[in-house]
């Protein structure tokens, strides 16, 4: 007679990637006498995802190295980067609000992304001394909407924000071709300023606009901090909005922030910040020298 069989258990469900798998768990580095040490500089630090994508890398590469977050306030900034540099185990440093722009005026070496955005978000050792600081923003940001499906060639844009992140984001987009770039940002003297020096590289494809510009936008960017907080204002109303508009938010902490709640609540596409980051990491392995180099021209 023959025994039954067991029927088979169910294949388990496999979950979602992230973007390009950047947040696959991976066994955390050992940190010993020997390690060498990165920092993320950010005023906050709480929402900072760098760690959980950087420091599984190295573990995956077998390099002795840790990245650490560390607050500093932006009356310090200098002080504590002029440490880092004093520090002979401290090889590199990302930089997150609010200090892009200090950090690339710190800067002995620029890439021509920093130098045209005036913003840097990474720094290495500069052969000398100093720092030399280059700017992974925008590309990550165009980067992870074209991985998602979304064409910037040929499109209009309405950006918000002309700090260290939006102007990075600024010079990638009019890179990649963005028809039309229309500036917002409460600081009118900093987003003139910002508008000058992109209107020098690709003129009269940048308006300066004294309202967010909403109604015939194919992409609106918030690259503000509003969102990082509950209590935080949207940075403008979806409501205004056309159909057919994308909504990205570099923000990382909340993945769905109020403004991306919102605009999904009315039938809008959404783009989530991790996307920025997590296309980030190939450019960063090479700026560092984690990888073999190979992709210079990206450095730009």
């Amino acid at each position: 007679m023959t025994a039954p069989t067991t029927p088979a258990a169910p294949a388990a469900a496999t979950a979602p990637a992230t973007p390009r798998d950047a947040l696959v768990p991976s066994a955390m580095p050992v940190v010993s006498g020997t390690t060498r040490l990165y920092a993320v500089l950010g005023d906050p630090v709480a929402q900072v995802q760098a760690p959980a994508l950087l420091n599984p890398l190295f573990a995956r590469l077998a390099i002795d190295a840790v990245l650490v977050p560390v607050h500093v306030r932006p009356d310090a900034f200098g002080t504590v980067l002029a440490g880092l540099a004093a520090a002979g185990n401290v090889d590199g440093v990302l930089v997150t609000i609010p200090h892009k722009a200090a950090a690339c005026a710190g800067a002995t070496l620029r890439s021509t992304a920093a130098q045209i955005s005036g913003s840097a978000n990474a720094l290495r050792r500069a052969p000398g001394g100093g720092w030399e600081a280059a700017n992974f923003d925008g590309a990550g940001f165009v980067r992870g909407l074209t991985v998602a499906g979304h064409a910037v060639d040929g499109s209009q844009v309405s950006l918000m924000g002309a700090g260290g992140a939006g102007s990075a984001i600024a010079v990638a987009l009019l890179e990649a071709g963005c028809h039309r770039l229309s500036i917002h940002d409460p600081d009118q003297a900093k987003c003139a300023d910002l508008v000058a020096r992109l209107d020098a590289h690709w003129p009269e494809r940048i308006e300066l606009a004294l309202r967010p510009a909403l109604h015939d936008a194919d992409i609106v960017v918030n690259a503000t901090p509003l969102g990082l907080r509950p209590g935080d204002p949207l940075p403008f109303a979806v409501d205004w909005l056309p159909i057919n508009c994308l909504v990205a938010d570099i923000i990382m902490k909340p993945a769905r922030t109020r403004l991306l709640a919102a605009a999904a609540a009315l039938g809008l596409k959404t783009h989530p910040g991790i996307h920025m980051l997590a296309e980030q990491v190939d450019l960063y392995q090479e700026f560092f020298g984690f990888a073999p180099a190979g992709r210079a021209a990206a450095l730009a």
